[in-house]
């Protein structure tokens, strides 16, 4: 598909390039040695660059690859704090993001609390800022709606997110309300917010946690899991007490989902892994209700359906309205409870889904300048944005141009900008946001997020003083890295590989997601079928042939709505593909999804 844009921004530097991905010849060979297959070892080869440690815990997770919670720095304090509370009685407030990380984080130590330390639902407040009306972490907002609660919470456990919110915290010490931070966003260069009882967070700089990756339902859990072990350790529970391990559910879904890394991360590949396994027994009515919205040919679910089909919904209510709704779908205890409120969850992403495709048009616009000037980012400011989408613009922006994107909009506190960024692989954004504070303090008040994805606040009078020191920054960190969009495949499949057999061998190295993407593979193919479909026909549905055999393929978002085709029957094309198991009525069939494809000369 072309990507219009004006004469002053060469054509062929927007179009994707397709590439081999590098492959560590290290890496492939102690693959076969351990009795991967060449394919399988091929695989691995293109996502742990640089590994040295061993192949066994990445290529089959499992949990006995965690860490103890105990090396959390601060975990201890934090899990005592916890178990006084429940021992005392004592009124407890929950205070997490909006999104699926935090969401999940809320289920956790609310469960937890309320079904295995058997405090009374009566005596836990559920704290989650509305995006636009108060902001991200702990807003003032949210501090106020704390304090105004009657009785008042003595202590708060917070998830993803706190680490950067001393002033608010202070606020609440000052009230006698002690907080416990759990997050695993990247500190200020300050240091743990001095005001938290305890901050429990793998990226602190004293933290001896092994992987400091995790996301932030994983270190909730670990947390909450410690706090157990110290209530049988007073003799408050009895040791037969249930562990929290059916929770790995939801810490596989908020893994998944806040793009967290799966590449040399054996803890996270586990949780996902152990995680899918709980899923897929439908043991819970939030399952049991989206296998019903998706079709009985979508089950098992595997992390493409959490990064994919769950997590959308659950984000677009926290997008466009309050997150409640997602909290009680996650909490539901019944199917009928569970699908009205995945009825909800559904409107709002079909909602977000047509808000979005509107801001995009109108960043890429936006964006042409940018790129014909050769910026090493881009830093979009829309007047009439919404602002619960611009993350997922800058996502679109990031896989169009191949540049670290800013998509900013306008705060609910007047005189202030909020924004959303999405990174490349090249670029670390929180480190690059840190390096723009230093250049140009006053123009990023408020920013906080981790190497792929990042939140800024930035006065509207400042604008182009933070854009200047942004690009600065950025510039600093890439070099003279070569930039534009990209797509790098696994290489060429035999045709004889494109069989169920071959999905088999790959799905066997599951779970695919962020720094361990699913294989993508290319190839040329003869066009023997093709068709628009979809509701506005941007979707093409094709047969395409190599040697003897034929396949079907489905490329999404081929075209725009009333684009035609620039190849026909009888054209050959080049395709970077994945492949995909096909069901239909209980029966499979291998399918190819198309992610680019060019007609060959």
């Amino acid at each position: 598909m072309d990507i219009a844009s004006p004469p002053s921004v060469p054509a062929a530097s927007l179009k994707p390039r397709i590439l081999p991905r590098p492959r560590d010849a290290a890496v492939e060979a102690r693959a076969l040695a351990e009795g991967l297959t060449p394919l399988q070892a091929r695989v691995l080869a293109g996502r742990l660059p640089g590994h040295t440690g061993e192949l066994a815990p990445l290529v089959s997770p499992s949990l006995r690859h965690l860490a103890h919670p105990e090396r959390l720095k601060d975990a201890r304090r934090a899990a005592e704090r916890i178990a006084q509370a429940v021992v005392e009685g004592e009124h407890i407030g929950i205070l997490t993001d909006y999104d699926v990380d935090g969401i999940t984080s809320h289920v956790v130590i609310r469960r937890t609390l309320h079904e295995l330390f058997g405090v009374p639902e009566s005596r836990l407040h559920s704290l989650i800022g509305h995006r636009i009306h108060d902001g991200y972490g702990i807003s003032l907002p949210l501090v106020e709606r704390t304090l105004k609660l009657s009785p008042r919470p003595s202590v708060v456990i917070t998830a993803d997110c706190g680490s950067s919110d001393e002033p608010r915290i202070a606020r609440l010490r000052e009230a006698g309300i002690d907080v416990v931070v759990s997050d695993h966003h990247a500190l200020p260069v300050e240091g743990p917010p001095a005001s938290a009882y305890a901050t429990v967070n793998p990226t602190r700089e004293d933290c001896d946690y092994p992987d400091p990756t995790i996301a932030g339902c994983m270190v909730a859990w670990l947390v909450m899991s410690l706090a157990r072990g110290v209530l049988i350790e007073w003799g408050v529970l009895p040791g037969a007490t249930p562990k929290l391990s059916p929770w790995l559910s939801y810490v596989a879904l908020g893994t998944v989902a806040d793009c967290v890394s799966l590449g040399g991360s054996a803890a996270n590949r586990a949780v996902v892994a152990q995680g899918l396994t709980l899923i897929n027994r439908m043991e819970a009515a939030c399952w049991r209700a989206m296998a019903e919205r998706l079709g009985a040919d979508s089950v098992p679910f595997d992390a493409e359906t959490l990064a994919f089909q769950m997590g959308p919904r659950i984000n677009a209510r926290s997008r466009l309205d309050d997150p409640y709704a997602a909290l009680h779908f996650m909490l539901a205890t019944d199917d009928a409870t569970a699908a009205r409120h995945l009825e909800t969850l559904d409107q709002d992403n079909q909602s977000r889904k047509a808000i979005e495709a509107e801001m995009t048009e109108q960043a890429k616009v936006l964006a042409m300048p940018q790129l014909a000037a050769d910026a090493p980012a881009l830093v979009v400011f829309l007047e009439e944005g919404h602002p619960g989408v611009q993350g997922i613009v800058a996502s679109r922006l990031v896989q169009a141009y191949g540049r670290p994107t800013l998509v900013l909009t306008p705060a609910a506190q007047p005189g202030m900008l909020t924004g959303s960024g999405r990174s490349i692989e090249a670029l670390h954004l929180r480190d690059a946001l840190q390096r723009t504070f230093e250049l140009a303090p006053q123009a990023l008040p408020r920013f906080g997020g981790h190497r792929g994805a990042a939140g800024v606040g930035v006065p509207r009078e400042a604008l182009e003083a933070f854009r200047e020191a942004f690009l600065r920054a950025v510039g600093e960190q890439l070099g003279d890295a070569e930039l534009g969009p990209r797509v790098f495949t696994d290489g060429e499949l035999a045709a004889d590989q494109l069989a169920l057999s071959t999905l088999d061998e790959l799905e066997a190295l599951g779970p695919y997601g962020r720094e361990f993407d699913a294989p993508l593979f290319e190839g040329s193919f003869l066009v023997e079928r093709l068709r628009p479909v979809g509701a506005d026909g941007s979707h093409l549905m094709l047969e395409l042939s190599a040697g003897a055999g034929a396949v079907r393929a489905i490329w999404f978002r081929a075209l725009t709505p009333g684009e035609v085709p620039a190849f026909g029957v009888g054209d050959r094309l080049h395709c970077a593909f994945k492949l995909n198991r096909n069901r239909w009525r209980g029966r499979e069939s291998l399918q190819l999804m198309i992610e680019h494809a060019e007609p060959l000369g």
